[in-house]
Protein backbone atom coordinates (compact mmCIF):
# COMPACT_ATOMS: atom_id res chain seq x y z
CA UNK A 1 0.00 0.00 0.00
CA UNK A 2 1.73 3.17 -1.05
CA UNK A 3 2.06 5.52 2.02
CA UNK A 4 0.01 8.45 2.20
CA UNK A 5 1.64 12.38 1.45
CA UNK A 6 -1.62 13.77 3.34
CA UNK A 7 -0.43 16.43 6.10
CA UNK A 8 -3.04 17.85 7.59
CA UNK A 9 -3.72 20.64 10.03
CA UNK A 10 -6.41 20.90 11.73
CA UNK A 11 -7.51 24.79 13.53
CA UNK A 12 -9.60 25.35 16.82
CA UNK A 13 -10.18 28.78 18.04
CA UNK A 14 -7.90 29.21 21.13
CA UNK A 15 -5.67 32.58 20.70
CA UNK A 16 -3.42 30.40 20.21
CA UNK A 17 -4.91 29.72 16.29
CA UNK A 18 -3.57 33.38 15.41
CA UNK A 19 0.14 31.70 14.98
CA UNK A 20 -1.00 29.43 12.29
CA UNK A 21 -2.17 33.00 9.86
CA UNK A 22 1.32 33.71 8.81
CA UNK A 23 2.68 29.47 8.27
CA UNK A 24 3.42 28.65 4.96
CA UNK A 25 0.41 26.60 3.14
CA UNK A 26 3.46 24.24 1.74
CA UNK A 27 4.06 21.82 4.83
CA UNK A 28 0.23 20.96 4.30
CA UNK A 29 -2.24 19.18 1.97
CA UNK A 30 -5.34 20.14 3.65
CA UNK A 31 -6.54 22.47 6.25
CA UNK A 32 -9.88 21.41 8.50
CA UNK A 33 -11.22 24.85 10.30
CA UNK A 34 -13.45 24.12 13.51
CA UNK A 35 -16.26 26.68 14.13
CA UNK A 36 -15.31 30.09 13.82
CA UNK A 37 -11.95 28.68 12.78
CA UNK A 38 -12.34 29.66 9.21
CA UNK A 39 -11.70 33.20 9.81
CA UNK A 40 -7.87 32.25 10.81
CA UNK A 41 -7.08 31.72 6.63
CA UNK A 42 -8.52 32.16 3.76
CA UNK A 43 -7.37 28.93 2.60
CA UNK A 44 -9.11 26.29 4.43
CA UNK A 45 -10.70 23.30 2.53
CA UNK A 46 -12.88 22.22 5.20
CA UNK A 47 -14.90 23.71 7.64
CA UNK A 48 -16.70 21.55 10.15
CA UNK A 49 -19.38 22.30 12.47
CA UNK A 50 -21.78 20.75 14.78
CA UNK A 51 -25.69 20.89 14.31
CA UNK A 52 -26.32 23.84 17.03
CA UNK A 53 -23.51 26.27 14.92
CA UNK A 54 -24.98 29.64 14.59
CA UNK A 55 -25.86 30.20 10.75
CA UNK A 56 -24.90 33.94 11.15
CA UNK A 57 -20.73 32.60 12.02
CA UNK A 58 -20.82 30.54 8.64
CA UNK A 59 -18.60 32.50 5.84
CA UNK A 60 -20.57 34.18 3.63
CA UNK A 61 -19.13 32.55 0.81
CA UNK A 62 -17.34 29.46 -0.12
CA UNK A 63 -15.24 28.42 -2.63
CA UNK A 64 -15.30 25.72 -5.47
CA UNK A 65 -12.58 24.11 -3.79
CA UNK A 66 -13.73 24.32 -0.04
CA UNK A 67 -16.62 22.34 1.34
CA UNK A 68 -18.71 22.24 4.64
CA UNK A 69 -18.67 19.38 6.53
CA UNK A 70 -21.93 18.33 8.91
CA UNK A 71 -23.43 16.09 11.37
CA UNK A 72 -24.78 13.72 8.47
CA UNK A 73 -21.26 13.08 6.84
CA UNK A 74 -19.47 12.98 10.40
CA UNK A 75 -21.33 11.09 12.23
CA UNK A 76 -21.94 7.86 10.86
CA UNK A 77 -17.79 8.16 10.04
CA UNK A 78 -17.30 8.38 14.04
CA UNK A 79 -19.43 5.49 14.51
CA UNK A 80 -16.86 3.48 12.61
CA UNK A 81 -14.55 4.47 15.34
CA UNK A 82 -16.41 3.10 17.80
CA UNK A 83 -18.95 6.32 18.16
CA UNK A 84 -18.90 9.37 20.19
CA UNK A 85 -19.06 8.14 23.74
CA UNK A 86 -15.67 6.26 23.31
CA UNK A 87 -13.91 9.18 21.39
CA UNK A 88 -15.23 12.38 23.24
CA UNK A 89 -18.12 14.55 22.09
CA UNK A 90 -16.20 17.78 21.17
CA UNK A 91 -15.41 19.19 17.65
CA UNK A 92 -11.48 18.96 17.93
CA UNK A 93 -11.55 14.98 18.26
CA UNK A 94 -14.77 14.67 15.84
CA UNK A 95 -12.69 16.58 13.15
CA UNK A 96 -9.79 13.92 13.74
CA UNK A 97 -11.16 10.91 13.33
CA UNK A 98 -13.43 12.75 10.14
CA UNK A 99 -9.65 13.37 8.81
CA UNK A 100 -8.60 10.06 9.32
CA UNK A 101 -11.76 8.38 7.41
CA UNK A 102 -11.80 11.34 4.04
CA UNK A 103 -8.42 12.21 4.04
CA UNK A 104 -6.29 9.28 4.99
CA UNK A 105 -3.44 11.20 6.08
CA UNK A 106 -0.24 10.49 7.57
CA UNK A 107 -0.03 13.64 9.78
CA UNK A 108 -2.66 15.18 11.78
CA UNK A 109 -1.18 18.71 13.09
CA UNK A 110 -3.24 20.43 15.76
CA UNK A 111 -3.14 24.25 16.47
CA UNK A 112 -5.76 26.28 18.36
CA UNK A 113 -7.55 22.89 19.34
CA UNK A 114 -5.21 23.09 23.24
CA UNK A 115 -8.31 23.42 24.96
CA UNK A 116 -6.94 25.18 27.92
CA UNK A 117 -9.02 27.90 29.56
CA UNK A 118 -7.20 30.03 32.41
CA UNK A 119 -9.55 32.00 33.55
CA UNK A 120 -7.81 35.41 32.36
CA UNK A 121 -7.93 37.16 29.04
CA UNK A 122 -9.51 35.70 25.80
CA UNK A 123 -11.00 32.38 25.38
CA UNK A 124 -10.58 31.73 21.38
CA UNK A 125 -9.38 34.10 19.02
CA UNK A 126 -12.53 36.32 18.20
CA UNK A 127 -12.64 37.14 21.88
CA UNK A 128 -14.84 35.49 24.72
CA UNK A 129 -16.84 32.17 23.78
CA UNK A 130 -17.90 28.82 25.42
CA UNK A 131 -15.18 26.52 27.10
CA UNK A 132 -17.12 23.69 25.16
CA UNK A 133 -14.96 20.60 26.23
CA UNK A 134 -15.10 21.65 29.51
CA UNK A 135 -18.89 21.41 29.98
CA UNK A 136 -20.37 18.29 32.61
CA UNK A 137 -20.65 15.85 29.90
CA UNK A 138 -19.75 11.96 30.40
CA UNK A 139 -18.21 11.77 27.24
CA UNK A 140 -15.69 14.24 28.13
CA UNK A 141 -14.71 13.69 32.10
CA UNK A 142 -10.66 12.87 30.94
CA UNK A 143 -9.81 14.94 27.67
CA UNK A 144 -6.22 13.67 27.85
CA UNK A 145 -7.59 10.29 27.57
CA UNK A 146 -9.83 11.01 24.56
CA UNK A 147 -6.64 12.81 22.94
CA UNK A 148 -4.75 9.61 23.57
CA UNK A 149 -7.38 7.44 21.77
CA UNK A 150 -7.45 9.45 18.27
CA UNK A 151 -3.41 9.49 18.63
CA UNK A 152 -3.70 5.69 18.42
CA UNK A 153 -6.53 5.02 15.91
CA UNK A 154 -4.42 7.51 13.96
CA UNK A 155 -1.00 5.23 14.32
CA UNK A 156 -2.70 2.19 13.53
CA UNK A 157 -3.14 3.71 10.20
CA UNK A 158 0.46 4.91 10.29
CA UNK A 159 -0.34 8.37 10.81
CA UNK A 160 1.67 10.66 13.52
CA UNK A 161 -0.57 12.96 15.12
CA UNK A 162 0.89 16.10 16.66
CA UNK A 163 0.16 19.60 17.95
CA UNK A 164 2.08 22.87 16.88
CA UNK A 165 1.97 24.62 19.99
CA UNK A 166 4.74 24.09 23.37
CA UNK A 167 2.53 25.18 25.56
CA UNK A 168 0.14 23.77 28.51
CA UNK A 169 -2.37 21.00 26.58
CA UNK A 170 -4.95 18.66 27.03
CA UNK A 171 -4.26 16.58 24.04
CA UNK A 172 -1.19 14.60 24.87
CA UNK A 173 0.45 15.00 21.36
CA UNK A 174 4.39 15.62 20.46
CA UNK A 175 5.49 19.57 19.88
CA UNK A 176 7.02 19.83 16.27
CA UNK A 177 7.38 22.75 14.31
CA UNK A 178 5.27 22.95 11.16
CA UNK A 179 8.22 22.96 9.63
CA UNK A 180 8.91 19.04 10.54
CA UNK A 181 5.68 17.28 11.03
CA UNK A 182 6.98 13.99 11.01
CA UNK A 183 10.07 13.87 13.03
CA UNK A 184 8.22 12.19 16.08
CA UNK A 185 7.93 8.91 17.07
CA UNK A 186 4.57 6.71 16.64
CA UNK A 187 2.98 4.95 19.79
CA UNK A 188 2.44 1.67 19.66
CA UNK A 189 -0.54 0.09 18.65
CA UNK A 190 -0.19 -3.18 20.83
CA UNK A 191 -2.95 -3.31 23.06
CA UNK A 192 -5.46 -1.46 21.40
CA UNK A 193 -7.45 -4.55 20.51
CA UNK A 194 -8.44 -5.51 23.74
CA UNK A 195 -9.72 -2.31 24.90
CA UNK A 196 -12.23 -1.61 22.15
CA UNK A 197 -13.26 -5.49 22.86
CA UNK A 198 -14.20 -3.79 26.31
CA UNK A 199 -15.90 -0.77 24.69
CA UNK A 200 -17.54 -2.91 22.60
CA UNK A 201 -18.47 -5.46 25.45
CA UNK A 202 -20.01 -2.45 27.75
CA UNK A 203 -21.87 -1.32 24.12
CA UNK A 204 -22.40 2.70 25.07
CA UNK A 205 -23.21 3.05 21.16
CA UNK A 206 -25.79 5.56 20.01
CA UNK A 207 -26.14 5.54 16.18
CA UNK A 208 -27.86 9.09 16.03
CA UNK A 209 -24.50 10.71 17.63
CA UNK A 210 -26.99 12.12 20.41
CA UNK A 211 -25.72 10.60 23.04
CA UNK A 212 -26.85 13.17 25.09
CA UNK A 213 -30.37 12.10 24.81
CA UNK A 214 -29.87 8.54 27.01
CA UNK A 215 -26.92 9.91 29.03
CA UNK A 216 -27.85 8.54 32.09
CA UNK A 217 -28.11 5.30 30.93
CA UNK A 218 -24.69 5.98 31.12
CA UNK A 219 -21.87 4.71 34.16
CA UNK A 220 -19.14 7.30 34.13
CA UNK A 221 -17.21 4.93 36.40
CA UNK A 222 -17.35 2.32 33.45
CA UNK A 223 -16.74 5.19 30.99
CA UNK A 224 -13.47 6.37 32.93
CA UNK A 225 -12.04 2.97 33.28
CA UNK A 226 -12.26 2.44 29.63
CA UNK A 227 -10.71 5.84 29.29
CA UNK A 228 -7.40 4.94 31.99
CA UNK A 229 -6.69 1.99 29.60
CA UNK A 230 -6.42 4.41 26.64
CA UNK A 231 -4.36 7.06 28.63
CA UNK A 232 -2.00 4.54 29.84
CA UNK A 233 -1.59 2.45 26.40
CA UNK A 234 -0.46 6.03 24.89
CA UNK A 235 3.17 6.60 25.98
CA UNK A 236 4.87 3.28 24.85
CA UNK A 237 6.13 4.41 21.76
CA UNK A 238 8.26 3.20 18.68
CA UNK A 239 10.48 3.89 16.35
CA UNK A 240 8.79 2.88 12.78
Amino acid sequence: MTKSKNKVLILGSAPTALRARDWARTPFTHIVAINNAWRVRADWDFLIHPEDFPTKNMPTSVSDIQRIVTANEYVPIQNGFGGFVYAGGTMAFTAGYWALSALQPSVLAYCGCDMIYSGQGRTHFYGNGAADPLRSDVTLRLLEAKSARLGLFAAAQGCRTVRLFEGPSRLVYPSVDSEDLSSVEMPSTSGMAEIIRSESDLGYFVESGRYWEVETEFDPQKIDAIDQRWLSLYPSATQL
